[in-house]
């Protein structure tokens, strides 16, 4: 039997179907899944993190603005701004967040949620921090990556005896907005100092008035090296930490190569791109359905030593040979 379709029956149903086919691609974008990402500091700092995140995801098949998509959320160094910024991504329901920046951003987005996985990225045990119960089976809704960065502050020093050798007084700076990372510092380095025969002043800094003003201490307490606390905020002012240090002719060490590559004389931490990218990977690997409480948290095993041969020769320092060969990169 044939059926015949008169025009104006014709024009009605290309019309419903043309109506219909934005609203099947709003579905289909509306079904994205979304990753809240709550950093510490500002998207210009984090940019070198943010591409290794984005790595880790594409490993596991996501590619943001493709099959996933990801809203930001920057406290640009007002750790105080983070619960709020936690709560924003709780209001807008996203399927994982993603804390970087420290264990302040972790505990801000702990805080917020009990239900929303959350992929983290602390500086030192996060089971002693309380972010989880056991490293092997996190429990709850938290898993991450343990950086190392603040619980390497002992070696760091020994590293800096070694390039520093007649070193007698160290200046330690510290942020003490981020009360976690302060703690945690001051508490393996004071003992530290003491076994090699150094004494520590500790200058406090959480803006950039106050970082010039630490460095105006220089003039009256002379140092022999600076040795800056591992902060997202000191990583943000790292050009002025830079050309104090120069300006005043200190050595100064830190856990980010971020500092080192700008004319720090050396940093000693965790390949913290690395780390990222795993913060990816276990975000992808989430998406696909597993759940935190049975995702292991991940030890940092990548650790680098950089040093500033150009910084060391403007100091009049001369890097052992021992050093350079360990050294994982050697800025000439």
């Amino acid at each position: 039997m044939t059926v015949t379709i008169g025009r104006r029956e014709l024009l009605a149903a290309l019309g419903g179907a043309a109506a219909a086919w934005p609203l099947a691609a709003g579905a289909q974008q509306q079904a994205l899944p979304v990753i809240g990402f709550l950093g510490g500091t500002s998207p210009d700092t984090f940019a070198d993190r943010v591409r290794a995140f984005r790595q880790g995801l594409k490993d596991t098949g996501y590619v943001e603005g493709e099959n996933v998509a990801i809203e930001y959320r920057w406290a640009e160094g007002q750790f105080e701004r983070l619960p709020e910024l936690a709560a924003e991504l709780v209001r807008r329901k996203v399927a994982v967040i993603v804390a970087t920046g420290g264990s302040t951003s972790a505990f801000a987005a702990k805080a917020a949620t009990t239900t929303i996985p959350i992929v983290f990225g602390a500086g030192e045990d996060p089971v002693r921090l309380g972010l989880v119960a056991s490293l092997n089976r996190p429990g709850g809704n938290l898993t991450g990556i343990n950086f190392f960065s603040n619980e390497l502050s002992a070696k760091r020093l020994e590293l800096l005896r070694e390039l520093v050798p007649g070193a007698a007084r160290v200046a330690v700076l510290v942020n003490p907005a981020n009360v976690l990372n302060t703690e945690t510092t001051l508490r393996d380095l004071e003992p530290a100092a003491r076994a090699v025969g150094l004494q520590i002043q500790v200058l406090n800094a959480s803006t950039s008035r106050e970082i010039n003003e630490a460095f105006a201490t220089f003039v009256r307490e002379r140092p022999d090296a600076l040795f800056v606390g591992q902060d997202v905020f000191f990583v943000s002012r790292r050009l002025q930490l830079a050309n104090m240090a120069a300006r005043h002719a200190v050595p100064m060490t830190s856990g980010s190569r971020d500092l080192a590559e700008v004319g720090g004389l050396m940093s000693y931490g965790t390949n913290i791109t690395d780390a990222h990218r795993q913060i990816g990977l276990y975000t992808g690997r989430i998406l696909k359905g597993a759940k935190p409480a049975d995702l292991p948290v991940v030890q940092s095993t990548k650790f680098e030593l950089v040093i500033n041969a150009q910084t060391a020769t403007m100091l009049g320092l001369t890097v052992p040979d021992k050093l350079l060969v360990a050294a994982d990169e050697v800025i000439e």
